[in-house]
């Protein structure tokens, strides 16, 4: 099959022969190659100013961003052999690092797959479609994940803000087989339930797996907070490695009911309090209680979605960590996380800074965490690293 060519402009091949896989639309000789001749989705062959073939895209021709490079071997289109292929090359990388299958398969364009996520929850697959290439090709997705690990379910889960950017449909339906509501998994040795069809996201949060490990020390027989708790990813393993009381804080209902089912898996229910409502509310509340912890955690939502939001989102993630650290006993210890990616790890770090000069207390930074291996960072993608976790001591000055 004949493909179109998408010419790019003098000089604009830096960029991509230097290792990104992303095509902006100004870099785009649209004299000869219009963007109003592409659908959305469509494959074609990305070429130099002077036609010399780069490698194959997936178009999105109305977005800033209007192709990502899925090959750079132009004999090999987006289909299910290559899906196939790509795959198992992710594949092998996780079963390396794991013994067990509960992990982020596919992430994107590490994986040279630019807009496709798949979580593995054992036998059932959560697959998050972002693209119009990926969404074109959906089919021939499950095929291939259905070839290469003869799932029990596959979910699409494609109900993201990024689909509404690239004018796709909002969905969550059942792909192949069939997905209960709520599937199980294991973190760190712990036992947990997630909300595949109804929770955020794929249903849980595997890219804090190594932070939430490091834990384990600075928890044991300590009272812990922990601010968005969600299904109580950090909360409950910070119970089952032996803190002796933990709170959660979450505005979802739903979700602080699984915190609960979460904590009872695990034995460690009697250990655990639930606080439904606004963090920022219950923070207030807490230290008019007279409230104290040993540990607080705050692992918030991204505050940061666009650059544009950069200067309110460091203002909210400021008034987050200070009013944390309000909470802690004299010899505390904050875990401050942020999965925003405008927000660089020094700029968290001169947050943490300030809070604490404000409150005069001193702060170390003990350790630092980044997102765990089956999110691996494509070096020439900067945004594909957005986790960032920061151990932080606080004491009297």
């Amino acid at each position: 099959m004949t493909l179109p060519s998408l010419r790019l402009k003098s000089n604009s091949d830096r960029r991509i022969k230097a290792g990104h896989l992303w095509v902006f639309s100004n870099e785009v000789d649209t004299a000869q190659t219009p963007l109003t001749a592409f659908e959305p989705g469509q494959e074609a062959l990305l070429e130099t100013a002077s036609g010399k073939p780069l490698g194959l895209v997936c178009m999105s021709p109305t977005n800033l961003i209007c192709a990502r490079m899925h090959s750079r071997d132009v004999a090999h289109g987006l289909d299910k052999s290559l899906l196939v292929h790509r795959i198992q090359v992710a594949l092998s990388l996780r079963e390396r690092l794991f013994d067990k299958p509960f992990y982020r398969l596919v992430y994107g364009d590490a994986d040279l797959l630019p807009g496709l996520v798949v979580d593995r929850f054992g036998d059932y697959l959560v697959v998050q479609i972002a693209t119009p290439g990926m969404e074109r090709v959906r089919e021939a997705i499950v095929e291939a994940l259905v070839q290469v690990l003869k799932p029990v379910g596959v979910l699409f889960k494609n109900d993201s803000g990024a689909r509404k950017a690239e004018d796709l449909p909002s969905y969550v339906e059942a792909a192949f087989g069939d997905v209960p509501e709520r599937v199980a998994l294991e973190e760190n040795g712990v036992r947990f339930e997630a909300p595949v069809w109804t929770g955020q996201k794929t249903g849980w949060f595997y890219d804090h797996r190594m932070n939430r490990a490091r834990l384990a020390p600075y928890v044991a027989g300590k009272r812990v907070l922990d601010l968005y708790s969600y299904i109580g990813g950090w909360g409950v393993q910070a119970a089952a490695m032996g803190a002796s009381e933990v709170m959660c804080v979450d505005s979802s209902a739903p979700a602080l009911d699984l915190v609960e089912h979460n904590a009872s898996l695990n034995g460690v229910a009697e250990k655990m309090a639930v606080v439904e409502g606004d963090v920022m509310d219950a923070l207030r509340e807490l230290k008019l209680a007279g409230e104290k912890f040993d540990v607080v955690i705050a692992d918030p939502p991204a505050f940061i979605k666009k650059r544009k939001d950069v200067r309110n989102g460091e203002a909210a993630y400021r008034r987050l960590n200070e009013q944390a650290m309000r909470l802690l006993n004299k010899d505390g210890i904050l875990v401050s996380a942020s999965c925003s990616m405008h927000l660089a790890e020094e700029s968290l770090r001169e947050i943490l800074l300030a809070s604490s000069r404000h409150l005069d207390r001193h702060l170390v930074i003990t350790e630092r965490g980044f997102q765990g291996p089956d999110h691996p960072l494509h070096p020439a993608i900067p945004e594909t690293g957005y986790i960032k976790s920061l151990f932080c001591r606080v004491l009297p000055a």
